[in-house]
């Protein structure tokens, strides 16, 4: 976890990282299987959500660290390819190209199973079905839609009802030992502080009522009734993932469930490559705009928590509460104690209190590395100005996006070309004032959950399935996460060339934004002599 070739050319770090991170002593070093690899030894896995940015970690995690007999994974045709043919590109995946390179044979242990989440009965077969409820012991439920402008009932369909029917699914595996749900720190951000509980208290109506809406009306009808349904809820993410919790806390039964809440997933720490990332949400879509000098001003409150958590800690989490359901889940059976139905624990994921990060330090670290991971593609020199008033964005924004974005455009349109800034800065502004909920607010999260799961597991599991937030180097973090954004992100080229070409880009950029700078403080010096002067 603590690099140390920081004074090295990025292409030789980052080899030298991937490296360590692949041929560690995390999967290989240990004769002996820990608990939690003991736990998934020949278990077979159902995994929903696989496609995406956690489900392809936790996959990975899986087939390089464990013996599992077998992952079915509940994936959707898509852009003309079948789903065998999804699974088969996963090969040329940076996530899966190590691993894939050490055992070609390592993806025949995922079984596809056709379905989508956003359609009655997932979409799955009859026969499908009756293979995962005689075969499944696992489940990990991380398919959801993370888009805030998702219309209503789009986001119902996929965060709630495809819970609810994964949930009765689940009730007819004969030998299912643990269910983990992927929910989200935010699912009750309504709140200032958040424990690991259940807060149907803040619904304005019941996840039952509201899905019972969902089959009565006509989808245009359900997205009028938006704001009215969300209550103080910011978007229908949070408030569509807060009812699918609701939905565990009342239907779970004696199922043994889990629900685990991340706060903000970005790209991998540790492993299997550090920094890797595939997707713009959040944060990483502000930091992404910053480095190719495009964003310059953005409504972020500094002083506000980041809580940020690396997908490859969330990766870890999520089988290790798996391993805890189970264990616990048989400890119940062992002393009687289903006589009393509990509800299925919560494990929020935060940054820890003792090793906090702000958004303002999220910022300033992202700034110290610009010049170390340059981009080569880069329009200007990268900065970032923050604030937390509505109409300081916008007057800034007018001066640092609109103007530039104008006198882009014209040059575009002289030269016969289609201009695309101002269409480009409309996005920017819409995504930026989504985002103003959680850029803008800092919670307080209850954690002991999360901290006892730690402290239960063995020194073993610590190492193979590392998730404590309260040992992690900020630096040493942004060191990888931001190279790793160039190489997967921007799609640059890591070699030494390369990054030597975007530093002398970023220098030329350097002295063209101090000429700017003196050439508009001299203007507007000029004119204030000038206004004196007229006034005298």
């Amino acid at each position: 976890g603590n690099c140390d070739c920081v004074s090295k050319t990025f292409a030789n770090c980052f080899e030298f990282c991937v490296v360590r991170a692949f041929v560690t002593k995390y999967c290989v070093a240990y004769k002996m299987l820990s608990n939690i690899q003991t736990f998934y030894k020949d278990k077979t896995i159902f995994v929903t959500g696989g496609s995406g940015f956690l489900g392809k970690v936790i996959i990975e995690k899986l087939l390089r660290c464990t013996e599992v007999k077998r992952i079915y994974v509940l994936i959707r045709p898509k852009r003309g390819q079948d789903v065998q043919e999804r699974i088969a590109a996963w090969k040329d995946n940076a996530m899966f190209s190590l691993l894939h390179k050490t055992n070609a044979q390592c993806l025949e242990r995922i079984v596809s199973i056709a379905g989508d989440c956003q359609e009655q009965d997932l979409g799955i077969s009859e026969a499908d079905r009756q293979l995962l409820a005689a075969e499944v012991q696992v489940v990990l439920h991380s398919a959801a839609t993370v888009r805030f402008c998702e219309p209503l009932h789009q986001a119902l369909d996929i965060n709630t009802r495809a819970t609810q029917l994964l949930l009765q699914l689940a009730k007819q595996m004969k030998q299912l030992l643990a269910f983990v749900h992927v929910s989200t720190a935010f699912s009750n951000c309504v709140i200032d502080h958040i424990d690991e509980r259940y807060y149907p208290e803040h619904l304005v109506f019941s996840y039952d009522k509201v899905l019972l809406l969902r089959k009565q009306l006509s989808e245009e009808m359900l997205d009028s009734m938006t704001s009215s349904l969300l209550g103080k809820f910011p978007n229908t993410y949070t408030y569509t993932k807060a009812l699918a919790e609701q939905v565990l806390q009342q239907e779970a039964g004696d199922l043994p469930l889990c629900i685990f809440r991340p706060g903000v997933i970005v790209g991998s720490y540790k492993e299997p490559v550090a920094g890797w990332i595939d997707n713009l949400y959040g944060p990483i879509a502000i930091l992404y705009g910053a480095a190719f000098g495009i964003l310059r001003v953005t409504r972020l409150n500094v002083n506000a928590a980041a809580n940020i958590v690396p997908v490859d800690f969330c990766g870890n989490m999520v089988l290790a509460s798996a391993w805890q359901t189970a264990v616990q889940q048989a400890e119940r059976k062992q002393s009687a104690e289903s006589a009393q139905q509990q509800q299925p624990p919560i494990y929020n994921y935060v940054p820890s209190n003792r090793n906090e990060l702000s958004w303002g330090g999220f910022r300033d670290k992202a700034q110290l590395l610009a010049n170390t991971y340059p981009l080569s593609q880069a329009m200007w020199l990268p900065f970032l100005h923050c604030t937390t008033t509505a109409w300081l964005f916008k007057f800034l924004a007018f001066f640092y996006h609109l103007l530039p974005g104008y006198a882009i455009d014209l040059v575009l349109w002289l030269r016969g070309q289609q201009p695309r800034m101002i269409r480009l800065y409309d996005k920017i502004h819409k995504n930026i004032e989504l985002l103003v909920p959680f850029t803008n607010t800092s919670w307080k999260f209850g954690t002991h959950n999360t901290q006892r799961l730690w402290q239960c597991m063995s020194t073993q599991d610590k190492e193979l399935f590392e998730f404590d937030m309260s040992t992690l180097d900020w630096d040493d973090y942004f060191q990888l996460a931001l190279g790793g954004m160039r190489i997967y992100l921007a799609k640059e080229d890591p070699s030494p060339a390369t990054l030597q070409r975007a530093q002398r880009l970023r220098a030329r950029y350097y002295v063209l934004h101090r000429l700017l700078q003196f050439a508009v403080c001299s203007c507007g010096i000029a004119l204030l002599w000038s206004l004196s002067k007229l006034l005298i």
